[in-house]
């Protein structure tokens, strides 16, 4: 085999003597039968039950993989994959590896990621537990779906076909189960062509349990998704609750609000005011997140977001709060006469506190976005390239 090639089929192995040789057999069987240049890759994640001698006596290619996780295992796969194509699959025989050509066919056409979809292949009885089949795989990717626009309708499919230059150039970082997620993730944000084939999935064919934990690695999956999605983590439910926040707040200063039998007063005033800065807060998370992401290249440049930050300008940042700042202090100190014409004495917090609220609210608003502006800046903040230090003379 030359040392490049059409396609590597990978599959990470932990411990898969039961089922490795049969996935081997299928795999090669479909390369000779297709007439594709290509090899088997087992990418070994530390076994210890022989697996590497099973894959070299077949004439697979294993490349030891030290750091331990499913995702370490496939970015050391595809690191020494020889194939301009990578179709990766798990080998506990749960997937038909002599089923391949719709990938290869997608892969050819110039898509540069082809997911399965085990929904319109079918999943056969005793596949896949009814917890990932009706509540795991739908509702994680219903949300990677809604937040980055993906157009896979089966994230978790471990099936999946890529073109590896443009796999590689997305720099994978997570080494658990949550690859899955990052993978798709990636190549929507980065605008790679994907496409959908469907395969079956087949019960597992070993007689030990499986290396996936339902709970944590499902929780690791939604982890991800919202760490990768500043707006739907930090920004929308930080202007739902600026808006309700300052909805209530307005409605409530000119005097008590009866809604039903409940009378809302300066209790719900001073809730309000939390709710507004909470999530005043929230949206300058959004913003934190995003810059920092996209300085580290962990998302991918958005230009009209860097032109909407440009031109918030740390002056008008400084500006805005300053003024919202002033504001709210001239209300506490209009509070603080008020209180001096009863000689300090006895007060009347139902009249009272309409101005303190919005005062003290104003005045934390202010210094926030202050504060924010600053750290805004730092995060814009150009730098060259480290240049050598001048020898002392």
């Amino acid at each position: 085999m030359s040392t490049k090639c059409e396609l590597t089929i990978l599959m990470p192995c932990l411990n898969e003597a039961e089922t490795l040789a049969t996935c081997i057999a299928k795999a090669q069987g479909f390369l000779k039968e297709s007439g594709i240049d290509g090899e088997v890759l087992i990418a070994d994640n530390g076994s210890t039950d022989g697996s590497q001698a099973i894959a070299t006596g077949l004439g697979a290619r294993v490349a030891p993989i030290r750091d331990r996780g499913y995702g370490a295992a496939l970015l050391g796969g595809i690191g020494a994959a020889r194939g301009r194509y990578v179709i990766m699959g798990d080998a506990d025989d749960s997937y038909d590896f002599t089923r391949l050509g719709g990938f290869v066919d997608k892969l050819r056409e110039g898509y540069e990621l082809v997911m399965g979809n085990r929904f319109l292949g079918g999943v056969k009885p005793g596949a896949m537990p009814p917890l990932h089949r009706y509540l795991g795989n739908p509702v994680l990717t219903g949300i990677g779906r809604l937040f980055f626009g993906s157009p896979s309708r089966d994230f978790h499919c471990g099936l999946r076909g890529f073109d590896t230059s443009a796999i590689e150039r997305l720099e994978l970082q997570t080494t658990g189960m949550e690859f899955a997620s990052e993978m798709v993730v990636k190549a929507t944000l980065h605008g790679l062509r994907i496409a959908e084939v469907p395969t079956t999935l087949s019960p597992d064919g070993r007689s030990r349990p499986p290396h996936l934990r339902s709970w944590r690695d499902g929780w690791r999956h939604l982890r991800f998704l919202l760490i990768y999605s500043p707006r739907w983590l930090f920004l929308y439910p930080g202007l739902a609750m600026v808006a309700a926040g300052l909805a209530l707040l307005v409605w409530l200063l000119p005097g008590v609000r009866h809604v039903g039998g409940l009378a809302l007063d300066i209790h719900t005033l001073v809730y309000a005011s939390g709710l507004l800065i909470l999530g005043l807060q929230s949206c300058m998370f959004s913003i934190f997140t995003k810059l920092f992401g996209m300085n580290l290249r962990l998302l991918p440049p958005d230009p009209s977001f860097r032109r909407l930050v440009d031109a918030w300008s740390l002056e008008r940042g400084l500006t805005l709060g300053v003024l919202l700042t002033v504001g709210g202090a001239v209300g506490s100190l209009y509070a603080v006469t008020s209180w001096q014409g009863t000689a300090f004495g006895p007060q009347q917090p139902q009249e009272l506190m309409r101005v303190v609220v919005p005062s003290l609210t104003a005045i934390l608003a202010g210094m926030e976005i202050v504060f924010a502006s600053f750290f805004v800046s730092v995060l814009q903040l150009k730098h060259l390239p480290s240049a050598p230090a001048l020898a002392e003379s």
